[in-house]
């Protein structure tokens, strides 16, 4: 059992690292429209990816979806689709505020919503008992980490000078720092449908696992219907943008195929950590994506700060800046920790 619930937080914090690396080649994508690469991604991770592992792994797939509650399908859907103009902000909050800063303000709501719901909802009798107070410790250390890192960035903000004629290596159009935390709260908020459909929808994998399938190849069922869903609304705000912007001619542009490579690794990234943490939720027992969640969330969001550094987002920033960001960062190495212990108090 052991082992078990080890596997399930080294996979959890796994899904983290890629999900916080998956922004990164946001970075050199300058040259491209941002709803070019946001298309490539989407298909990439949205759709591809939850077929192809939806039927590599599903045993008998269409009597799976057949003999699912319908209750529990519909609620993967409306969550999915909800959860895809969430994606969309994000996209548009990270091309404004930076892979640091964007990645904190998102994570730091969603991991507030996204870990305590399931808890209520799933076993709500464990608040009182030592794994529930301990998955509630956890997050609130998790939350003063990111709110730590969160100030780091205004800081950030606040320190460096503005360099309106110098080259934007990130994708997307410039925005002004209101608007960029307005896209990246709104995307916090609609982002926490994705953990709580998953944990709505687990009928489906009940239905899986009675008709032989393993859990993960139960939680690959959920993500079907969940990421489908939210393609539509993603693809829906880029054929906007494609009219508007006149853009759809750039993915026939010379010498564009280290544009498509960058987005297809973005896709490749982002639904990996999804598949990681369908594989973590079922091994860490019936409080998986309560405590999955939040450690997938600051595995990400450490990797995410990190990768902001490597990409030069706080060269300019002041000490003050970046010792906020530095404390932050520890604190949710211990939030992982105390996250990770709660799973063997189950």
């Amino acid at each position: 059992m052991n082992s078990l619930l080890a596997a399930g937080i080294a996979l959890a914090v796994l899904s983290g690292l890629m999900n916080g690396t998956f922004t990164l080649p946001m970075r050199y994508l300058g040259k491209w429209s941002w709803e070019n690469v946001w298309t490539v991604f989407v298909v990439v991770a949205c759709v591809m990816m939850p077929v192809v592992m939806f039927f590599a792994t599903v045993t008998h797939p269409f009597a799976v979806l057949s003999a699912a509650p319908a209750r529990a399908e519909v609620i993967a859907i409306i969550t999915g689709f909800t959860w895809g103009f969430g994606a969309v902000m994000f996209g548009q909050g990270v091309s404004a505020l930076g892979i640091s800063m964007g990645n904190t303000l998102v994570l730091a709501i969603s991991a507030s919503l996204g870990s305590f719901l399931p808890m209520l909802i799933l076993a709500p009798e464990r608040l009182r008992q030592p794994q529930g107070q301990i998955i509630m410790l956890g997050t609130v250390v998790a939350m003063a980490g990111i709110g730590c890192c969160g100030y780091a960035g205004i800081l950030r903000e606040r320190s460096e000078p503005e360099h309106q004629d110098a080259p934007r290596e990130m994708v997307g159009a410039a925005r002004p720092l209101w608007a960029g935390l307005l896209l990246c709260s709104g995307a916090g908020l609609l982002s926490a449908g994705f953990n709580i459909g998953y944990s709505f929808s687990q009928g489906i994998l009940a239905t899986a696992v009675r008709l032989g399938n393993g859990p993960f190849a139960g939680s690959n069922a959920i993500w079907l219907l969940v990421l489908i869903s939210g393609a539509i609304s993603n693809l829906g705000f880029c054929a906007y943008l494609f009219r508007k912007n006149r853009s759809w001619s750039n993915f026939t542009r010379p010498e564009v195929a280290p544009f498509y490579g960058l987005a297809i690794l973005m896709g490749l990234l982002w639904s990996g950590s999804i598949f990681a943490y369908g594989a973590a939720a079922p091994k860490l027992g019936r409080l998986g994506p309560a405590i999955g969640w939040p450690i997938s969330l600051t595995a990400g969001l450490l990797t995410a700060n990190f990768c902001g550094l490597l990409a030069g987002e706080w060269k300019l920033a002041q000490r003050s800046a970046r010792r906020w960001m530095i404390v932050g960062l520890a604190i949710l190495v211990c939030s992982i920790a105390v996250l990770g212990w709660s799973s063997s108090k189950g």
